[in-house]
């Protein structure tokens, strides 16, 4: 089971690196899609652990909403 907390291929963030919000977007993107994949994967077994796929299925809703988050703080408000 791969742990979903561990970087994704490519991270190469040093610990006292400062991310900019850009940075963060991309990171919890890359981990929404392979999350998305895992997901995929697991559908092509459908008598797999359907409680590991419930998990990251919240796993990738709560990703999707620090995205949307992260964009919304990102863009100015208009309306202000």
């Amino acid at each position: 089971m791969t742990d979903l907390r561990e970087p994704f291929a490519g991270e190469q963030e040093a610990a006292n690196e400062v991310m900019t919000p850009a940075m963060r977007l991309l990171e919890l993107q890359g981990k929404h899609r392979a999350l998305d994949a895992r997901i995929h994967e697991m559908y092509e077994y459908p008598y797999q652990n359907q409680i590991l796929l419930q998990r990251l299925k919240k796993e990738k809703l709560r990703l999707k909403d620090a995205i949307e988050r992260l964009k919304d703080e990102m863009i100015p408000d208009l309306n202000a």
